[in-house]
């Protein structure tokens, strides 16, 4: 009888487990579709996007020569509207702008909260509590509560150029990355500290030798947060620099908008595709170190 009742509940086990999957895979099909179609419509002429936007083909299929025709079209059309993309968006100027900014605040956000949470951990006093609250509270406040007076204060400061900006993301970004190292650091065990402070390490090369090795799963989890956020930001680029001077891909991507709303969507579907393609390499190559790094800086301590 038990066995029965074992054998009933495996089956419903995978009944429910099979249901599941189709549920999920449905959902990532959902999610993924709209990248899909921008890569389809990125090798279509600008007519056929409008009349048939999730079609593969842009003529009837055919055999033989005719079909080979249409796929050499098909092809040169994509390379057209690749090329367009690259001149029209001046689009290598503002890779390197958004790869700089991007790098640039990725190290000095895990460089800086890394060093601030292991601070914050090893020394108790009203101070160290009261900053780390504080970076809570920056992780809830809405940007738009701010953008205002930070565009005023940027521009007083001079920070409209991608140095400047960098150290506006610094701010922004702190709050979620301290909150994970602290959680990570709080699980560390103090005697490997101390055991390197007698061999003779300051503070500085105890937190680089021994602490922030340790620390690789979440900074790598920071990295990756910081990225596609800073990578993908059109706002805060758009408030702080000198857009004249430096454009970041998505403001970049921005002016393929014409006059009288018109738009080149062949271009802008290529471009999208080069604009998300960095940044979808970069999380694949990192992807295992996600949960493994948010579930450490979150449940440790």
């Amino acid at each position: 009888m038990a066995k029965k009742v074992d054998e009933m509940t495996s089956v419903r086990k995978a009944k429910h487990g099979t249901a599941l999957t189709v549920f999920l895979a449905i959902i990532c099909i959902a999610w993924i579709s709209p990248i899909l179609i921008v890569i389809l419509n990125s090798f279509k002429r600008k007519a056929f996007i409008f009349r048939a936007p999730f079609s593969i083909s842009s003529n009837s299929i055919t055999e033989g020569w005719d079909k080979f025709i249409q796929g050499v079209e098909r092809y040169m059309c994509g390379m057209l509207n690749y090329t367009n993309a690259i001149k029209k968006t001046d689009f290598f100027h503002a890779f390197g702008y958004s790869l700089f900014i991007t790098v640039a605040s990725v190290i000095i956000i895990i460089l800086c909260t890394s060093m601030c949470a292991w601070y914050i951990v090893r020394v108790h006093s009203k101070f160290t509590k009261g900053f780390y609250l504080l970076c809570l509270f920056s992780m809830i406040v809405p940007f738009q509560m701010v953008m205002f007076t930070l565009s005023k204060f940027a521009n007083m400061l001079h920070l409209g150029n991608p140095v400047g900006i960098v150290l506006v993301y610094l701010g922004f970004g702190a709050g979620l990355a301290v909150f994970l190292f602290t959680g990570f650091v709080k699980g560390i065990s103090l005697e490997i500290e101390e055991a390197a402070m007698i061999d003779g390490c300051n503070p500085l090369q105890t937190f680089f030798r021994v602490v922030f090795p340790i620390l690789k799963p979440t900074a790598i989890t920071v990295a990756i947060l910081q990225a596609m956020w800073i990578w993908n930001d059109y706002l805060l680029p758009s408030l702080v620099l000198n857009i004249n001077k430096y454009k970041t891909i998505p403001i970049a991507i921005q002016y393929l908008k014409q006059s009288h709303g018109q738009i080149d969507w062949g271009a802008m579907m290529a471009v999208l595709v080069l604009a998300i393609l960095p940044i979808v390499v970069f999380y694949l190559f990192c992807q295992k170190y996600i949960i493994e790094g948010v579930l450490a800086g979150a449940v440790k301590g």
